[in-house]
Order: C-alpha cells, then structure tokens, then sequence
C-alpha cells in the first residue's frame, strides 16, 4: 500500500517561508503526477499545486503563483512545496496526494498522506 508522509509544518510569520515535503513509501510517484492541496477549518479542500513525477509539468493555482513553487527529488522519492511571502490565509492543514496527471480536483487524486498543518501569523 502506498503511503504519503507529509512534513515540514510549523509557525511562521507573515512574509516568512517554508517548504513543506511529501515522501512516499516507495517509488509510488513513478508515471503519477503529484499534487499538493489544503483545508482551512470550514472550507473544503483546495488545490495549491502539482507536479508530473517524470517529466517538467507543473501547476499553480492562482492564489500561490509567484509565491510557492513545487519541485521533486527523484533520489529521495520526495516532492517539496517551496513556499515564500506566507500570507495569514495560507493557514491551513496542507496535504499531499497521487494522482494521474495534472489535476486541480481532489477527487481525482487516488492517495493521500494524513495532512501537516501551518500557520502563519500576522
């Protein structure tokens, strides 16, 4: 079975950075892409970014471009969410999930890790 660990949560100020990590258990990532997605108390759950596994794609939601990127480490089967410029409303429990392709819909993911939660405070 395919197991997502995600780390990296914490408190951080307003303006900060962090990177958040997702390791798989195993070479799960291989011809899958690999997205990153968070939940705020009350809200349902929201795409932030993904990347293909083996090849170039990425995507952004709106809301992060020209502050998150997300990159992989194909040696340590690990994906990174590299965050800058943290707003408060980047608060949230950020997850990681294995899916086909590049998708923006949780639903279409068909593995999660069990979520690493931020904060960041103004």
């Amino acid at each position: 079975q395919v197991r997502l660990v995600e780390s990296g949560g914490g408190s951080v100020q307003t303006g900060g950075s962090l990177r958040l990590s997702c390791a798989a258990s195993e070479r799960a990532f291989i011809n899958y892409g690999v997205g990153w997605f968070r939940q705020s108390p009350g809200k349902e759950r929201e795409f932030v970014a993904a990347i293909i596994w083996s090849g170039d794609s990425t995507s952004l939601a709106d809301s992060v471009k020209g502050r998150f990127t997300i990159s992989r480490d194909h040696g340590n089967n690990t994906v990174y969410l590299h965050m800058n410029s943290l707003k408060p409303e980047d608060t949230a429990v950020y997850y990681c999930a294995i899916g086909f392709g590049i998708r923006q819909t949780a639903t279409l993911y068909a593995y999660w890790g069990q979520g690493t939660q931020f904060t960041v405070s103004s």
